[in-house]
């Protein structure tokens, strides 16, 4: 199931990021008055742990900087509640869905099937342990395709998530270390470069390689050793075990149906790369 677990990631994660990629999500979060792309996304991500505290979020969230969250939580929420932030989130994300799919695929029975089958993996997984899972679950599933497809996908995101933050624990890796190994893997060099890691202050980013050269994962040029590529290798292949049961509640067939229904729908997406 490791293996379907990371076919899936592949096909489901295109549908998850117009969220983040695509114009309509940030410009119906506009609309509600968040004054930047950041309090939309801390708002409108957050929204489906209620009014929790700034380092609620943080440790959910888990690979931001300290103090970062702080600066859009709870602030975010003081004159948009965060029902109205997660209900334009999804309008946005399914309007961005629709129009890059465009009419003929948006509206075909394969996707409603997509969607029907996403749905039920995403409904029968355990929230124990599962934190921004369970708060996905607590929302109710659309009824349009569309905007389940890519509600039950975010949810399938979130449970890999959960389990991703809880992989990286068992390692010792924190959020920032987490992006270093990132950008290591993806070709990035040197990996203070990576977006997710330039702006923040030189001196923590220092302390950060210091802290993985002293480990043995990073050598003095800042790149992978032997050890490093293990470590990172050995967190994706627990990350994909801890995200495959959702997918028990389907059978081979379902299963093999579902990856059918999804191939060309994540074809068009990755091909508009998201946007």
């Amino acid at each position: 199931m490791t293996h379907t677990a990371r076919r899936m990631f592949e096909l489901l994660e295109p549908i998850c990021l117009v969220t983040y990629f695509a114009d309509e999500c940030n410009e119906e979060l506009a609309a509600l008055g968040h004054r930047t792309y950041w309090d939309g996304y801390f708002a409108s991500r957050a929204a489906p742990l209620g009014r929790v505290p700034a380092q609620v979020v943080h440790a959910a969230f888990y690979s931001f900087a300290d103090g970062e969250t702080a600066r859009h939580i709870p602030s975010a929420w003081e004159t948009i509640p965060p029902e109205a932030s997660v209900a334009a989130r999804e309008r946005g994300s399914a309007a961005s869905v629709r129009r890059i799919l465009g009419d003929e695929l948006a509206g075909s029975p394969g996707l409603v099937r997509a969607a029907d089958l996403t749905t039920k993996a995403a409904t029968n997984a355990p929230t124990e342990g599962r934190v921004m899972y369970a708060g996905m679950r607590a929302l109710p599933v659309p009824s349009d395709p569309v905007a389940r497809l890519w509600h039950s996908a975010t949810m399938l995101r979130e449970h890999r998530c959960d389990g991703h933050v809880a992989a990286l624990v068992g390692a010792r890796i924190g959020g920032a270390e987490a992006h270093v190994l990132d950008a290591l893997a993806k070709g990035i060099h040197p990996p203070e470069s990576f977006g997710r890691l330039h702006h923040l202050p030189k001196e923590r980013l220092a302390a950060v390689m210091d802290g993985l050269r002293e480990r043995g994962l990073v050598d003095t040029d800042g790149r992978f050793t032997d050890a490093g590529r293990e470590t990172k290798q050995r967190i994706e292949a627990l990350t994909d075990e801890l995200a495959a049961p959702p997918y028990d509640a389907l059978s081979p067939a379902e299963l093999d149906e579902l990856v059918a229904e999804l191939e060309p729908l994540t074809e068009t997406l990755v091909a508009a790369g998201s946007q």
